[in-house]
């Protein structure tokens, strides 16, 4: 094509009549089949007759920009002045250069505005104001261009498919923005997830770390440090964990899965933000005994997994205190019950386990005939026939408070966990 300035159209549209990006609606994305089709309606001679302006036409887009957008109104320099200062030439070059011959523009070239999209997502922003600055650089672009081509004797219908070009290209631009925006915001929320996973190891940690060292990665982790938590013990499930509140502290990944939980609210809603999931709930501590409440809520879990405590979807520790105290530790409670139930070792299964159940009952009812008879579904002259023989095999031993006192314990605990002795 040969620029015929002295047969210009005069009735060559004015530029902002015929194409303002501020004002036309947004196209739907990845419409590669009709923008590659515009390339190859544009004729590459455009490219030679519009780059002797890209100086200019990058100044003028670069200082509207500033005007439009108050994000941007501030010194060119420094990381952002390259940044978007790379953006503006990065654009226009990149535009030209496929005006000239699309299979020539190596596949990196659109990188700036993957970066662009990184930077918005640091300076805490989405996308709103990167695509403010592009409409007003397309239509500051287009400006010129359609000045630039009407003087050039640009026939009226290749101006009306530049501007088309320019929308599609628009589009693409954002396109590369949206990728590097969602690249670096996954990147972040993988680099928080680990800070907060290191977190709540810390927080598990025994002696526990210092006060600094904690507070330290607790505002990288972005996680405001309590006064109290809760930790939540759970079986591992592999259920999501999107819907929990952003300041539950989160391990779902590991073969003993646990939360942290800074609020007494939010332990309640746990079984419904986990519904399938088995729990136990420790006691609220100090958040320097966060590993306290953690030992504690996977020793009820596994209780209830042996069932010695309830089969319970949530258990709260809280409600077994004595039961998760007085079976905390199976090798003394064994060393306790061989000992002090060794007069009922000879006996066989069932009848030993009679005697036992009637023993602890009379233990807990302080000897009340009545009560045992009633609590066993038993005749109360069967409850004194088993007396009669638990005080031959324990001789006057039953009336010393201490030993009535471990024998309640040894089979208290020897009953919650399933022992045979």
């Amino acid at each position: 094509m040969s620029p015929a300035p002295d047969h210009r159209d005069e009735s060559a549209p004015t530029p902002d009549a015929t194409f303002d990006p501020m004002l036309a609606p947004p196209r739907a994305p990845g419409d590669s089949t009709r923008i590659v089709q515009l390339w190859s309606l544009l004729p590459s001679e455009l490219s030679t007759v519009f780059r002797p302006k890209v100086s200019d036409v990058a100044g003028e887009i670069l200082t509207e920009i500033q005007q439009a957008v108050p994000e941007y109104a501030r010194p060119v320099e420094g990381a952002f002045g390259k940044l978007i200062t790379a953006g503006v030439q990065e654009a226009i070059l990149t535009f030209l250069d496929r005006l000239g011959d699309p299979s020539a523009v190596p596949p990196d070239r659109g990188r700036v505005f993957q970066l662009l999209g990184r930077h918005e997502l640091n300076q805490g922003r989405n996308l709103d104001v990167l695509q403010t600055a592009y409409r007003v650089g397309a239509r500051v672009a287009w400006r010129r261009m359609a000045e630039v081509g009407a003087g050039a004797g640009v026939p009226i219908p290749t101006l009306c498919l530049l501007a088309e070009a320019i929308f599609a290209y628009l589009d693409e631009m954002s396109a590369l923005s949206i990728e590097g925006h969602a690249a670096a915001q996954a990147r972040e929320a993988g680099a928080l997830h680990r800070r907060r996973r290191r977190l709540m190891d810390m927080l598990m940690a025994e002696p526990p770390v210092s006060a600094q060292a904690l507070a330290e990665l607790a505002g990288a982790a972005e996680w405001e440090l309590p006064e109290q938590v809760v930790v939540v013990a759970l079986e591992p499930t592999g259920e999501p964990a999107s819907a929990l509140p952003d300041d539950v502290l989160v391990d779902l990944e590991s073969d003993a899965p646990s939360l942290v939980v800074p609020s007494p609210t939010e332990v309640h809603e746990l079984e419904t933000l986990l519904p399938g999931c088995r729990m136990a709930i420790g006691p609220r501590v100090r958040l320097s005994e966060a590993a306290k409440s953690y030992r504690w809520a996977r020793r009820a879990l596994d209780l209830v997994a042996s069932g010695a405590l309830p089969d319970s979807k949530v258990t709260w520790c809280d409600d077994h205190l004595s039961d998760l105290w007085l079976l905390n530790e199976s090798f003394l409670i064994d060393q306790l019950a061989n000992q002090v139930l060794a007069p009922l070792s000879e006996l066989k299964g069932a009848h030993r386990d009679r005697l036992s159940q009637t023993l602890l009952t009379w233990l807990e009812t302080r000897g009340n005939v009545k009560e045992i008879a009633s609590s066993l579904s038993i005749h109360p002259q069967t409850v004194r026939a088993r007396m009669h023989e638990l005080e031959s095999l324990f001789g006057t031993g039953l009336r010393d408070p201490q030993l009535r006192f471990e024998l309640m314990l040894a089979l208290r605990s020897s009953m919650r966990l399933g022992s045979d002795t």
